[in-house]
């Protein structure tokens, strides 16, 4: 499995254990991880939720009255580093 992988599944593991279920989706680039955050949620549940995903590359939060709250965290997947991977508009 890929780092980014492994950190996703890491996050996964830690969001769940502190009973925030989340959902992995594999883009081309990163792997993306997302979890409904109930309206009781403790303060120290929030500190662990948001230690764990400090892990990814990249982290929020979205709270909007249609869709309720999400925290959400990105791992960036490895570029390789050889070939013409990305296409003529992107750096090697």
């Amino acid at each position: 499995m890929p780092a980014s992988g492994i950190t996703a599944a890491a996050i996964v593991a830690r969001l769940s254990a502190i009973g925030l279920p989340a959902r992995v989706v594999e883009h081309a680039r990163c792997t993306s991880v997302e979890a409904e955050v109930p309206e009781a949620f403790s303060a120290e549940s929030w500190q662990e939720a948001l230690e764990t995903v400090a892990e990814a590359d990249r982290f929020g939060f979205l709270a909007t009255s249609l869709n309720g709250r999400t925290l959400w965290a990105v791992v960036r997947k490895a570029v390789p580093t050889t070939g013409d991977v990305g296409g003529p508009s992107h750096q090697r």
